[in-house]
């Protein structure tokens, strides 16, 4: 009866059904895949962010250990030494943001003054009265709503609280990978069954050589981004010049949408220090370096470091900001260039002794390029 039946089901509906059942698991494994992560995202974004640290470090401490060096120190000398940058890069920040404070506050001051003299007697003409009565009301509203501004002062106090221990974590995992990452990779691998092993371990030494290629690429991609910012900030006179330039750099590890976000900054300060004008003018300028960064340097660099679209970036930080607001935009494309460096290496013909790939050499991240060798 069972074959009577099936020998009246068109063949087309068959096959639609067979792969429907798929995609329908396939996309419930995903969904699982994905709760978890969420579930254990304490856990899963600092073991994120310490493999990218992993990645934009492990070359000095390899280099320290081909002049002798031990690993376990080497690995200590470029910690320290990558902390006491980051923590140069921030406190010079902080510190000249807050020697600037008094000037910008005073500014604020004029533009603020020079605004409500817009509002009364510009094209609005609110006039004295009415203008008092809008102040007014903004006053009453944040009286009103002093609940929830202390409640959500609350939440960010909570927040930094996870940032710290987030960054706890991340440093300490960070020690491990620099000291004896290669280590955890071979006792992982163990688990793989030994058919498939050899390939699993190349797969795993090409993603991580795609991402150094991919945090290399994106260092000078937010290096020229600082630097072009930072000379039109100067020529237009804006001040805090330089902590500027450092946030645009430090932003621009988030491809396109950091940069972006952190040039908006300096135009927020070119529109109280330097007016509407010069904020027009900073304005410009990002949008101009952006474009260079778009059209020109990420195919160039990142596209050629990582062989990913311009598309597929722009696409996959969409999703990882809606999915996991700033985390999730920061690690999706790393996440996406091993995983494509991965199955790359998967699907090729090639059977190669995993010791013959050098996770952190980016020519060894595509087959085609450790063919050649």
């Amino acid at each position: 009866m069972s074959d009577d039946v099936a020998a009246v089901v068109p063949r087309g509906l068959r096959i639609g059904a067979a792969l429907s059942w798929r995609f329908l698991v396939v996309i419930a494994a995903l969904y699982v895949v994905i709760y978890l992560v969420g579930y254990l995202s304490v856990v899963v974004i600092p073991l994120s962010i310490a493999l990218l640290l992993a990645a934009l470090l492990a070359p000095l401490v390899f280099q320290l250990v081909k002049v002798h060096v031990p690993r376990g120190l080497a690995a200590a000398i470029v910690l320290i030494a990558g902390l006491a940058v980051l923590g140069g890069l921030l406190t010079f920040v902080i510190t000249q943001f807050t020697s600037g404070l008094p000037q910008l506050q005073q500014q604020l001051g004029q533009s603020l003054s020079q605004i409500r003299d817009w509002l009364i007697k510009g094209p609005f003409n609110l006039g004295k009265d009415q203008y008092q009565a809008y102040l007014d009301k903004a006053i009453a509203f944040l009286q009103q709503n002093t609940g929830a501004l202390t409640s959500g002062a609350l939440t960010t106090a909570a927040t930094i609280g996870e940032v710290l221990t987030g960054f706890a974590l991340t440093l300490f995992i960070l020690i491990f990978f620099l000291s004896g990452g290669e280590k955890i990779w071979s006792f992982l691998v163990r688990g793989v069954p030994a058919p498939v092993r050899s390939r699993v371990d190349v797969a795993g030494r090409r993603g991580f050589a795609s991402l150094v290629a991919y945090v290399r690429a994106t260092a000078s991609v937010a290096l020229v981004d600082a630097v072009g910012i930072g000379i039109g900030l100067a020529i237009v006179g804006v001040p805090l010049v330089i902590p500027l330039a450092t946030l645009v750099f430090l932003g621009a590890f988030i491809p396109i949408i950091g940069a972006f976000v952190a040039g908006g900054v300096a135009v927020l300060i070119a529109l109280v220090t330097n007016g509407v004008i010069g904020a027009i003018v900073v304005l410009a300028i990002v949008i101009l370096v952006m474009q260079l960064e778009g059209h020109v340097l990420q195919p160039l660099l990142l596209g050629r470091a990582v062989k990913l679209h311009p598309l597929a970036v722009v696409l996959s930080i969409t999703a990882g900001l809606v999915a996991a607001g700033i985390a999730g935009a920061l690690l999706s494309v790393p996440l996406l260039a091993v995983l494509n460096a991965g199955i790359r290496s998967l699907l090729s013909d090639e059977h190669l002794d995993p010791t013959t790939v050098h996770a952190l050499n980016k020519k060894d991240a595509q087959p085609h390029a450790a063919a050649k060798e």
